[in-house]
């Protein structure tokens, strides 16, 4: 009886994400015909395995195949445990679904994982990028010249933004505008700061003014803001070390300074007290 229900439960499970992969899957297909080139419009929304740097033709496929398998995976593998530790009926359902749940949702919480690091990578490099890209206009060469330049020579210390820039630089050498190609980068990336500088970059080109000084601006803007971060995390400290010292280190002092009069007082002065 209990393997008729874990078997039906199973069926509705997988019916249920089938439909639901379906639905993803149609609306993710624009995502594949831009990696792929096919029909290629920059979409509203990237699709998180581009955010993570993942742009491989088949990445959408392994993704949505990875959800279904380990939720097949994980579904089977928790029927046996739940015989084996006796757990109730109404308990096995949940315990069923949870596993399922896990194996699909699992890995989307691993991509956005990988989603954060870039970021954070993407966001570490931007200000060297920046110093460079200024140093480059600043000595002559244009702003797609520039690119190129800090491409390569961010290859090894931030090879995300490095790799960003490059595939602006591609998307040139294959005939789009400038603007459009900062668009790109602004949406593929999903960094704030790279959507500002795409921002900045394209109303330089556009109203003509100097890219050399609308990037020197843009640059004491972000270093500004940096600055003013970082103010920010360092004054949040002393709170967030109220809790560790009340609850790690104050009992450990007290231990130690109050520790051996507490034991001579056990020791000394109550049998003294007791024998009065």
């Amino acid at each position: 009886m209990v393997l008729m229900w874990s078997l039906v439960l199973f069926v509705i499970l997988t019916g249920l994400l089938y439909m639901l992969g379906v639905n993803v899957w149609i609306g993710s297909k624009a995502v594949i015909d831009r990696v792929s080139g096919q029909n290629w419009q920059p979409p509203k929304a990237v699709h998180p395995s581009l955010a993570a740097g993942i742009r491989n033709p088949a990445a959408l496929k392994m993704l949505y195949g990875i959800k279904v398998t380990l939720t097949v995976v994980f579904f089977l593998v928790a029927i046996p445990l739940t015989i084996k530790f006796e757990v109730k009926d109404t308990s096995r359902i949940g315990a069923l679904g949870g596993a399922a749940g896990l194996g699909f949702f699992g890995p989307n919480w691993m991509l956005g994982r990988l989603v954060k690091r870039r970021h954070k990578h993407l966001r570490r490099g931007l200000p060297n990028a920046l110093d460079l890209l200024v140093v480059c206009v600043e000595s002559g060469l244009g702003l797609d010249q520039a690119m190129m330049q800090v491409s390569k020579e961010l290859q090894n210390a931030h090879p995300e933004i490095s790799q960003e820039f490059g595939l602006v630089n591609l998307e040139l050498r294959h005939g789009k505008r400038r603007a459009e190609a900062l668009r790109n980068l602004a949406d593929r990336s999903g960094v704030e700061d790279l959507k500002k500088l795409a921002a900045v970059l394209i109303q330089a080109d556009r109203f003509g003014t100097s890219i050399a000084q609308s990037l020197r601006n843009h640059s004491d803007y972000m270093r500004t803001t940096y600055r003013q971060e970082a103010e920010t995390r360092a004054a949040k400290i002393g709170i967030k070390l109220v809790f560790p010292i009340f609850f790690c280190i104050l009992p450990a002092l007290f231990v130690v300074t109050a520790g051996p009069v507490v034991v001579r007082i056990m020791r000394d002065l109550l049998p003294m007290m007791n024998n009065m």
